[in-house]
């Protein structure tokens, strides 16, 4: 199993960001068919192949995940699209 571990600083407030992540978790749904819940100030994801979690962080988010074999295979490109769209959302 391979994992994602990323943390993207941002300078938005708590309400801005967590609508910010929302935002970005409709476009990781609709990418990769993803169940999301939220728990706190964390929001969970599950979907084939990948599950965990996008937390709300004082100045920065942290989003971890596992994927599983056919979804490692493509590690790169999924950590790449959260990447940018952590950037597009959050600045």
């Amino acid at each position: 199993m391979s994992s994602i571990d990323i943390h993207h600083a941002h300078a938005l407030s708590p309400e801005a960001a967590r609508e910010a992540i929302e935002a970005m978790a409709a476009k990781l749904t609709d990418k990769f068919s993803l169940e999301t819940s939220w728990v706190g100030n964390a929001l969970k994801f599950n979907g084939s192949g990948v599950k965990g979690l996008i937390e709300l962080l004082p100045g920065q988010v942290h989003v971890a995940a596992e994927l599983g074999f056919p979804v490692s295979m493509m590690k790169g490109m999924v950590e790449g699209e959260i990447q940018r769209v952590l950037q597009e959302k959050l600045g």
